[in-house]
């Protein structure tokens, strides 16, 4: 099986560098399944190309993989593994150019962050979804891609296409980045692995794709197919992809979660936090995480930047905070991770969290460990199934609401039933809501469309305050604006806040005044 590298920029035999790999040479690595060489077609100032090739050895191949191979035994002799691009090639590939895969170059440190104009070429790949499917992984990463179905006998062109293509991708992206796309990918492609998958390979997902798989539109067969299908890995990678990116853990698979290993969660730091805590509060508030990022969005050197999920969470439990509320309804509160911040800090003394889902009320108590709670915290939580476009008499008595990351997922013909409901019928104190920034997508290279394939919109600045004006002077609200995560100075925040502030008698009096001119 083949796989070729081929950049133009010059002077192109830099590839070489990048790599690990000289030109000159033609280079072995031996493999438990057969052997991979390198070696270099071309190698000049205009157009270098790199090919790694890989001869299996079927017998080999079987003794490696064992008793434990799913396969029939005639299928563990007979099948496509030596001829066609599949996990075979992605794990010689992650081995042979391992550093390369990591972005690193000694020789010329500034080579692995350029952006090169690459082609890749796979002449046989095997594709259970065919060229439509390979077009929709990789376009979303950048690459143009040529596929082009091999018939199953070009003698016999009645029979229709095989399930291989030959696949060609072009695209100007970091070596490193095409790499890890390729290894990740391949057997994503095929739908199987030639190897055993044990708990490592969500690691292994996370390490080469956790920049860029949160944000994929085919993010949930990506992981599933990866992870053989295996449910439990599957939600565990996504749990941990939700702390990287912009997402809870629901949205990008609604799934019961299984329970996450400790120190893997937001809601397993706030815990902590909480339980570092001798003394009562003193009032400041802890932020949930560690790696503080700046103030002007630059992450200190060997500091892991905060996700934009993070940083949404912090800002909205010091705004609960700054105003005041010690009781706090999260409507739509999913997967819990807000709730289980609140619950982290003593400030909050009622703490409640409703969602439409059920499933996501059961992923939120098993994130909360809601059967090990101790029961002081335990006391301060409630956790109910409900419907924010219908009233509900337990949606009232709270200083505060928080509809966090929850409007855009509604139906715009409903905005109007569950403004009533949330500003009308429960009509707390404080309400906050946040949303995306739709003028920020264009920050975000690998995005096509909305954020979330659920959501029913995204608003500019102006659509959200127009919004939230009208629902403030309807219901006797005054609002003001928060921007949540880094603010770029043309297109604004990634992520949008209102807070919404209940007119007193007086208040509301003033503003009627001043709107007839009595009063200034």
């Amino acid at each position: 099986m083949l796989l070729t590298i081929s950049t133009t920029r010059k002077p192109a035999t830099d590839l070489g560098f990048l790599l690990h790999k000289h030109p000159g040479r033609v280079q072995e690595f031996s493999q438990s399944f057969g052997t991979a060489a390198v070696f270099y077609p071309e190698a000049g100032d205009e157009r270098c190309t790199a090919a790694l090739l890989l001869d299996v050895d079927p017998v080999k191949l079987v003794r490696s993989r064992g008793a434990s191979s799913p396969d029939f035994s005639l299928s563990q002799y007979v099948n496509d593994r030596p001829y066609a691009a599949s996990s075979l090639l992605a794990v010689a590939l992650g081995d042979v150019f391992r550093t390369a895969r990591a972005g690193r170059c000694k020789a010329k440190p500034e080579l692995p962050d350029t952006a090169l104009p690459l082609e890749l070429t796979l002449p046989a790949l095997p594709c259970r979804g065919g060229a439509d499917l390979a077009r929709r992984l990789f376009e979303p990463l950048g690459w143009a891609v040529e596929a082009v179905a091999v018939p199953l006998d070009e003698r016999f062109p009645e029979w229709g296409d095989s399930r291989y293509l030959s696949l060609t991708l072009r695209g100007t992206l970091r070596l490193a980045d095409a790499l890890n796309h390729l290894y990740v990918l391949l057997p994503v492609l095929d739908d199987a692995k030639h190897y055993w998958i044990a708990p490592d390979e969500v690691d292994k997902l996370i390490r080469a794709a956790g920049g860029w798989l949160g944000a994929h539109p085919e993010r949930g067969l990506i992981t599933r197919r990866y992870l053989g299908r295996r449910p439990t890995l599957a939600r565990a990678a996504l749990a941990r992809l939700a702390e990287l990116g912009d997402e809870t853990e629901e949205s990008l698979e609604p799934a019961v979660a299984e329970d996450a290993a400790p120190g893997e969660t937001a809601l397993d730091e706030a815990t902590a936090s909480e339980t570092a805590a001798a003394e009562p509060s003193d009032g400041s508030a802890e932020p949930a995480s560690g790696s503080a990022e700046p103030a002007d969005g630059s992450a200190e050197p060997g500091v892991r930047p905060k996700s934009l999920s993070l940083q949404r969470r912090e800002s909205v439990v010091a705004m609960l905070a700054e105003l005041g509320a010690s009781s706090v309804l999260d409507l739509g509160c999913g997967g819990g991770e807000l709730v289980g911040a609140l619950l982290a800090d003593r400030r909050f003394a009622r703490v409640a969290g409703t969602d439409v889902s059920v499933l996501a009320l059961t992923i939120a108590a098993r994130k909360l460990r809601l059967d090990r709670m101790p029961d002081s915290k335990r006391a301060r939580l409630t956790l109910f199934q409900s419907a924010l476009t219908y009233t509900d008499k337990r949606f009232t008595g709270y200083d505060a609401a928080v509809l966090m990351e929850v409007i855009e997922h509604v139906d715009p013909p409903r905005l109007a039933a569950l403004e009533r409901v949330v500003f009308g019928h429960a009509a707390p104190g404080h309400v906050l809501v946040t949303t995306p920034n739709v003028e920020y997508n264009v920050r975000y290279e690998s995005l096509v469309g909305l954020r979330h394939k659920d959501h029913r919109f995204e608003w500019s600045r102006a659509e959200f305050r127009d919004w939230a004006g009208r629902a403030a002077a309807q219901y006797g609200y005054q609002v003001s604006y928060r921007p949540v995560g880094e603010e770029d100075p043309e297109l604004g925040p990634p992520t949008q806040m209102a807070v919404f502030s209940k007119l007193t008698p007086a208040d509301a009096e003033t503003v009627t005044d001043t709107k007839d001119g009595s009063r200034g």
